[in-house]
């Protein structure tokens, strides 16, 4: 470069720079410092990039984030309708104001077909959104039960909902001044446990003519609750009878089988192979008497039965398990029924108003096998039964009765351990209160869960 070009370029710059406004060479000058400065002295990537990061500012965001508006769940309106007697399906959606579109759709889902039988006192809840439309039905079958059917597009899926109560043991005893009835009332005892109480010790004990005042018996048995509210009553758990000075004891177990019974804390079953009486309302009109005059032909002809008045019609059941090898008519008897048990004993039922059993047929113990009439010689409505030991007649009301299965021997250990728990609490709380209340029931769970 020639030394006129320099001083042409020299002058033109210092011509541009005059120009220049004055603030903005300052500016500059002393960004150019800086950059001399950071030439002179680099730091390393890392904290450049940290330094550079803290000089910027980032808006914070103070508002959430929106949500797309298909992710939000609708809030539903619930109305409720009970089933009353003759109602339909139709007409709980006509009164929750729904159409009969509705009805099919839900009906024509998965399980609708569940929703044809429907019985007084359940209820159905109906969800509905913004516009009316059912999302949601919960048929409400009892406080524990309930089935929801849910929309999927046009249909319904469906699943059930099974609530688990908590159950608790309670306590009661009574003695006895009149009758079993009464004095089970007066102890503040529900009927299912009175009637309960009475079937697991009729094989011992005959309540119709073996009570007496002054017996006395005790219980533990289950109550069922939800959320605190009393659902129902359980079950008899264990208990004592005490009649005419003699005590017997049962309590309840499930082996390993699943089958539920009531045996002695020994393990034998409370159940004989044969009922006492084989049907529940009567009257004894006649006893087994081998010298009685009959009341028609009035001459002396051994009674070798007993006759149990009772309303036409009463159910009649066989004595125990079995198999029919007459049933029939014939001028004395009337219809008639005969079952063989095994290979020692024959039951007989005559006079029936109706058999209900035909020969050869098989038959479990208390299966109905007839009604209570007036056919054949008979003098008014009443059963006549008897009872054969090696074809030899025997008073059915005081011939000793073939035990049931007792606990197997591979078992007992299993038993012992989950009844004796239970006749303790039992044994504990005896004597300690007629009417054992909350205090009692709340004594008797608390630490006792393993008997439940």
């Amino acid at each position: 470069m020639t030394v006129n070009k320099v001083r042409k370029t020299v002058s033109l710059l210092h011509s541009t720079l005059k120009d220049f406004p004055r603030h903005h060479l300052m500016m500059a000058s002393a960004v150019g410092c800086c950059l001399l400065v950071l030439a002179l002295y680099p730091v390393s990537d890392a904290e450049a990039n940290r330094k550079i990061a803290e000089s910027i500012e980032i808006p914070v965001a103070t508002q959430p984030l929106p949500i797309a508006p298909e992710e939000i769940a609708p809030a539903l309106s619930w109305t409720e309708q009970r089933v009353s007697s003759g109602d339909s399906l139709s007409t709980l959606f006509t009164r929750a104001k729904l159409t009969a579109i509705d009805v099919y759709q839900v009906s024509s889902s998965q399980d609708g077909k569940l929703l044809r039988n429907l019985y007084p006192g359940e209820l159905f809840r109906f969800g509905l959104d913004n516009v009316g439309q059912l999302q949601e039905l919960h048929h409400v079958q009892s406080k524990l039960v309930s089935r929801v059917f849910t929309r999927e597009g046009k249909s319904y899926s469906s699943e059930q909902r099974v609530l688990e109560p908590d159950t608790l043991l309670n306590y009661r005893e009574g003695v006895i001044k009149d009758s079993l009835y009464m004095s089970g009332l007066e102890a503040d005892l529900p009927d299912k446990l009175i009637m309960e109480l009475a079937n697991i010790f009729a094989w011992d004990i005959d309540f119709v003519f073996d009570i007496r005042k002054e017996d006395s018996f005790s219980l533990l048995f289950e109550e069922n609750f939800l959320e605190g509210e009393k659902l129902s009553v359980g079950d008899i758990v264990a208990a004592t009878f005490t009649n005419r000075g003699k005590t017997y004891q049962a309590v309840r177990y499930t082996n390993d089988q699943g089958v539920t019974n009531y045996y002695t804390p020994e393990g034998l079953s409370m159940r004989k192979a044969f009922l006492r009486t084989p049907l529940d309302i009567f009257r004894i009109s006649s006893g087994f008497n081998l010298k009685r005059k009959h009341p028609i032909h009035k001459k002396i002809k051994a009674h070798r039965g007993v006759d149990y008045a009772a309303p036409r019609g009463t159910p009649v059941y066989s004595a125990g398990d079995g198999k029919v090898i007459a049933a029939g008519y014939s001028k004395a008897n009337g219809n008639y029924v005969f079952v063989q048990h095994g290979q020692t004993y024959i039951t007989k039922y005559l006079h029936l108003n109706k058999k209900k059993v035909r020969k050869g047929q098989s038959v479990r113990q208390r299966q109905l096998i007839g009604t209570v009439g007036s056919t054949g010689y008979a003098t008014g409505p009443h059963l006549h039964y008897e009872f054969l030991v090696n074809g030899v007649h025997r008073n059915p009301r005081t011939v000793k009765l073939p035990q049931a299965n007792p606990i197997p021997k591979a078992e007992l250990m299993a038993f012992q351990t989950t009844t004796q728990p239970m006749l303790r609490q039992l044994a504990q709380h005896g004597g300690t209160s007629t009417f054992a209340g909350s205090e009692a029931a709340a004594d008797i769970n608390s630490g006792t869960s393993s008997a439940n």
